[in-house]
Order: C-alpha cells, then sequence, then structure tokens
C-alpha cells in the first residue's frame, strides 16, 4: 500500500462539537459522533489515501474500509433495525453524522458507506420482506457491496429520458437492456439497484426499479472512469440480463417515486459529507494559522486571516444548520423532505467549496502540494456539488417546492 499522505491537523482537533447539544438531536446521536470519531482515528485515519491509476488498490483499499465500518458495527445505521440495523428504519440524523464524521477523517471511508446506505436505499424503503432478508444483512456487515444505477450518458439529471428498459421474458419476469455510467461502485458492486423503462405510462412514470446481481448473466463492466479524487466509478452495460419478478422493488412504474423518495433521503447527506469535508478544512486552517508565524507574530493575528477564518466558521455552521434541520424533518414529524435535503446539499456543497479554497490559500504554497489534506479535500468537495443532483437541480427542486 502506498505511504500515507503528509500529516495534518488532528482531524479531531479544533472541532467544534457545540452543535451536538442542538434541539435537533437526542442523546444517542452525540455518543454515536464522538464514538465514531475516536474509533475512525484509530482505524480509518492511518489507511494509506485513495492510489491515483490503481483501480486493484482502490478497490482493495474500499473493501478493506468496508469490512472494518462493517465489523465494528457502524453499517448498521445505513439498514432498519428488521434487517440488522440500529433504528426503526432510516434515521436520518443518524446517517448525516457518520457522514459528516468518516468525511472529516477520510473522503474515500465516507463514500464506502454512502454506497452502502444509498445502493441498498430503495431495498431499505420499498423492498418486500424476502428482498430485505436477501440484501440488508449482508449490506450491515459489510459482506456485500451495492450500488445505485440511475445515470445514463443522456440521462443524467434529467431522469424521464433513460433508455435502459426491462422487457417481459414471458415467464413473469424481465430481460433487461441498457447502459448506466457514472456509476459508483462499478466492478466493485455485488449488486445494484437499476432503474429501467417498462412502459406503464410515457415519461417518468413507466419506470421500474430492479435489484440485480452483479454477476448475472449480461452485466458487463465496460469502463471504470479515472476521477480528481479517486473513487470506484465506471460504466455499466446490461444485455437481455434475466430479473425474476421477486427482484422488483416496490410496483411496476413507480420506479421514478423509488429513486426521488431514496434520494430525498441520501440528498441531505451529501450536504453532510461536504459539511466534514469543511469542518477539516476549517481545523487544519486554524491550526496552520496558530502555528506559522508571518512578520514576527502567528498567522492568526493578521485581521485578513480572522476575516477569512470567521467567514469559514459561519458557512459551517449554516450549512450544518440546514442539514440538520433536514434529517430532523425526516426523523420527527417524518414529513417529506425533498425541499430541505435539496437546501441542505445545495448550501453545503457550495459552501465547502469555498471554506476548502479559502484553507489551500492560507496554507500557501503547501496547500496545492500533492497529498497534502487541505489539497485532498480540495479534490474531494468537487464532485459532491455534481452527484445526486447537481447544485443548478438543486436550484430548481428549490424553487418548484416553493412556487409550487
Amino acid at each position: 500500500m502506498p505511504p500515507a499522505s503528509p500529516a495534518g491537523a488532528d482531524p479531531g482537533r479544533f472541532v467544534d462539537r457545540s452543535f451536538l447539544r442542538w434541539p435537533f438531536f437526542e442523546p444517542h446521536h452525540a455518543r454515536l459522533a464522538e464514538e465514531l470519531d475516536a474509533w475512525a482515528a484509530d482505524h480509518i485515519a492511518p489507511l494509506a489515501h485513495a492510489p491515483v491509476g490503481d483501480d486493484a488498490s482502490l478497490d482493495a483499499l474500499c473493501t478493506e474500509m468496508r469490512r472494518r465500518l462493517g465489523a465494528a458495527g457502524w453499517l448498521a445505521h445505513a439498514v432498519p433495525r428488521a434487517h440488522g440495523g440500529v433504528a426503526e428504519r432510516l434515521d436520518v440524523r443518524s446517517l448525516c453524522l457518520v457522514r459528516e464524521t468518516l468525511a472529516r477523517h477520510s473522503g474515500l471511508a465516507d463514500f464506502v458507506f454512502a454506497l452502502q446506505g444509498l445502493g441498498a436505499g430503495a431495498v431499505s424503503l420499498f423492498g418486500d420482506a424476502a428482498l430485505g432478508a436477501h440484501v440488508l444483512p449482508r449490506v450491515a456487515r459489510g459482506d456485500m457491496a451495492a450500488a445505485f444505477a440511475l445515470s445514463e450518458a443522456d440521462a443524467g439529471s434529467d431522469v424521464a429520458a433513460m433508455t435502459t428498459r426491462a422487457e417481459p421474458d414471458g415467464d413473469g419476469g424481465y430481460r433487461l437492456t441498457g447502459t448506466k455510467t457514472w456509476i459508483s461502485n462499478a466492478g466493485l458492486a455485488d449488486v445494484y439497484t437499476v432503474f429501467a423503462r417498462t412502459g406503464e405510462a410515457p415519461g417518468a412514470r413507466g419506470i421500474s426499479a430492479f435489484l440485480v446481481d452483479a454477476d448475472a448473466p449480461g452485466v458487463t463492466v465496460t469502463e471504470r472512469i479515472p476521477l480528481i479524487a479517486p473513487h470506484p466509478l465506471g460504466t455499466v452495460a446490461f444485455d437481455r440480463v434475466p430479473v425474476p419478478a421477486s427482484r422488483r422493488i416496490g410496483a411496476p412504474g413507480q420506479g421514478f417515486k423509488v429513486a426521488m423518495a431514496t434520494l430525498d433521503v441520501f440528498r441531505a447527506t451529501v450536504g453532510a459529507a461536504a459539511l466534514g469535508l469543511a469542518r477539516r478544512a476549517l481545523a487544519e486552517a486554524a491550526a496552520r494559522a496558530r502555528s506559522r508565524r508571518l512578520f514576527g507574530a502567528p498567522m492568526a493575528d493578521l485581521q485578513m486571516i480572522q476575516a477569512k477564518i470567521a467567514q469559514m466558521a459561519l458557512a459551517v455552521d449554516a450549512a450544518a444548520l440546514l442539514v440538520y434541520r433536514a434529517g430532523w424533518t425526516h426523523d420527527v414529524p417524518a414529513h417529506r423532505v425533498t425541499r430541505e435535503a435539496a437546501m441542505a446539499k445545495l448550501f453545503a456543497t457550495d459552501e465547502a467549496q469555498k471554506v476548502i479554497d479559502e484553507a489551500v490559500q492560507i496554507f500557501g504554497g503547501l496547500g496545492v502540494r500533492a497529498g497534502h489534506p487541505v489539497e485532498t479535500l480540495y479534490r474531494e468537495i468537487r464532485a459532491l456539488r455534481i452527484y445526486e443532483g447537481a447544485s443548478e437541480v438543486q436550484k430548481l427542486v428549490i424553487a418548484r417546492q416553493t412556487l409550487g
């Protein structure tokens, strides 16, 4: 395994934990965040950073992280209690706290956790008992890697434009044909949640969701896509893949509803991951400002630096308020959180980009050194403003919810 990157600030140092006393949380949420923080410092942070250009090593690192997260019980937060989880149903505040904490220690560890939740999320929310029993306990243990296959080359933001289709096979099942791209965990997943056109109605109303085994005949990973922050990502082709009716998730023609409801849950957690990256950047910048001397005095004495730190802290707290409001709204009044989740993702990801950029600026030349913590954060944050609905799409969602 390649050597670890240059050391930065302790990921837990200089981090304001007062937000855990906000009324959004219950006592067990604070315990979760504190216990995971301590565990991640010992079991995740020491792992080497993701190798660039080496898919085999990257996959091995993701597998090891998934194994550790599963063995320690953290993946149990990504599934309901009936199938080995912690809460009766998916607790978005817990999901957000786990993602925020892991992202602060390792963007790749956050990715691994998130894909277990998102990849199996449709089964958690809409799957029947048999399908849940088949998949979710193994996802919670880390024995099975999951993936969410929605996007296509010409159907990313516009889901209704998808062309992948599932046609009746004459025996009550389906034959799945099409290509999905920008799929996280492509080549690493054991199961894919796949969305395909079944034709019950035009547009979004004629899509259904299916759980497809990665080793089913006709499933091929045709491409691995290199990213500026290495994550397993690729293109998956389906060539008349046999899918039993028992593997359909939800009712026929309800796939768009399944996809949007799943994204409603996990969209706020993307904001939480961005929040974790921003908190790490703020901690790194604060440590640098305290320790670095300029013109005979600590950098922290410069009003220009104080203004930057103040703006970074403001952005972090504002993002946290939106993220955990969305989580509370889902968990407590149990309302649909389309608007709240879109706001949380949009604001947290966009502001985290600014916070991290300021951290790089405070570090100067060291901040653009390959492998330095803030340089790694700079590469990690960019994709979060695109996946699970780009920032522009979130603005459309918020506008429609407000006007409607």
